[in-house]
């Protein structure tokens, strides 16, 4: 089954942001995973998800999922997004 990671990012300095957000395609596709979604504009239709950022990432399997997260090349670069953005992601196992 293939992995998901959705996250949800609230930008608080784009400028300083932008080093990280850069850098996350290469490393993303490195452990075989691809954009679905980059942040791009959302339409609620019900509710109120609190959504400032979205972003869906698609890997072979919810392990790949893990192995990018913890991988040293995404470790060494997500400091740039923990302290210029509030956010919050998580790892779903799709059909």
């Amino acid at each position: 089954m293939k992995g998901y990671v959705v996250a949800n990012v609230d930008v608080r300095d784009w400028g300083a942001y932008e080093s990280y957000r850069s850098r996350t395609a290469a490393v993303i596709e490195q452990y075989g995973g691809r954009f679905l979604v980059r942040g791009g504009p959302i339409e609620v239709i019900e509710g109120d998800p609190g959504i400032a950022r979205l972003i869906i990432l698609e890997f072979p399997s919810v392990a790949d999922a893990h192995h990018f997260y913890n991988s040293p090349e995404y470790q060494a670069i997500l400091p740039d997004r923990l302290n210029n953005a509030r956010s919050t992601l998580l790892v779903a196992e799709g059909a």
